[in-house]
């Protein structure tokens, strides 16, 4: 018998009907995997799933690469069953069977395999559960809330939407700190409020804006025209606005990359540099995103990754 976790074996739980709308691997099997095989399905899952960079790069000590990709499984996880659902009480409830899961992983008995995976990183890292939980808060409230009236509020969603995720890194690294804490919150609502500006008519179409409602009245902007994938002189203004607020959360952040372990510091630059990228493609866009998505070029993304190269054999 094969040691892989199949679709098969995934499908076979009784309580998975709500995951129809997802892919058969992500639902809750009622056999948990060994080991081996949840590393293996980690590994697989971050491989196989567009990001602006490769996670888990070659960049970084190959000790810690398996810890990333078991944490990455799980944040990729947790966000398409916010996103990627369709329905937000059906959301909802995968959402609790997910928080469920990470309970039984805390407590020593969980059977999906991405939380047997971090089982193990939880216990060599010691990772508070809140830093998995918060997150879950955020794609919780996706399903209630769909605009937010003003940028403290918008930053107030970042808490627990991007800041956990850049907290799970530094408790990988080693660094457990409120300095760098700090500048790794910079960094990661930088990244938030980057995929935010990239992703307008994206999320839109999701029933949300998170654009804050203060700037449209502020610029003149109606929720119709950007229905309507209306590129005016006004809403291009607002958007110009946007990126060099985003760019000001990057600046801040910055000093992060000088403060961790060499080694470490080349794959936090790339995720920097690729969010201050997405800004440049917006720029160079006329910052006109409603109706096209600015993208990275992989041309772009090499550049930088040979600048990060060339930068870590300096």
């Amino acid at each position: 018998m094969s040691t892989m976790v199949t679709n098969e074996t995934v499908k076979a739980g009784s309580h998975n009907a709500g995951w129809a709308s997802l892919p058969p691997e992500y639902a809750i099997p009622d056999v948990a995997p060994t080991q081996a095989e949840a590393y293996e399905y980690c590994h697989r899952l971050a491989r196989s799933h567009y990001e602006n960079f490769s996670v888990a790069s070659w960049f970084l000590p190959k000790e810690l690469r398996q810890h990333f990709f078991n944490v990455y499984a799980y944040c990729r996880i947790s966000d398409d069953l916010g996103d990627e659902v369709g329905d937000a009480s059906a959301s909802l409830a995968l959402l609790d069977q997910w928080e469920h899961e990470l309970n039984a992983c805390y407590e020593g008995a969980p059977k999906h395999p991405v939380f047997v995976a971090l089982a193990g990183t939880v216990r060599q890292f010691a990772i508070p559960k809140h830093e998995f939980s918060d997150l879950l808060t955020a794609f919780r409230q996706d399903q209630r809330v769909g605009r937010y009236e003003t940028f403290g509020d918008l930053l107030g969603y970042c808490v627990n939407s991007a800041n956990p995720v850049g907290h799970l890194v530094l408790y990988l690294c080693g660094y457990r700190d409120a300095e760098r804490r700090q500048l790794s919150d910079y960094t990661c609502t930088a990244l938030q409020l980057a995929n935010f500006w990239q992703d307008v008519s994206v999320d839109y179409a999701k029933g949300r804006i998170y654009l804050p409602l203060e700037d449209l009245r502020r610029f003149g902007v109606s929720e119709q025209g950007i229905r309507d994938a209306e590129n005016t002189p006004a809403f291009r203004e607002m958007m110009k606005f946007e990126v060099a607020r985003a760019r000001e959360w990057f600046v801040q952040g910055l000093p992060l990359g000088k403060k961790v372990d060499r080694r470490l510091a080349t794959d936090i630059e790339l995720f920097t540099r690729g969010g201050q990228e997405i800004l440049n493609a917006i720029e160079e866009q006329g910052f006109a995103v409603l109706g096209k998505r600015p993208a990275i070029s992989k041309l772009r993304k090499l550049a930088l990754v040979g600048r990060a190269a060339f930068g870590r054999m300096r």
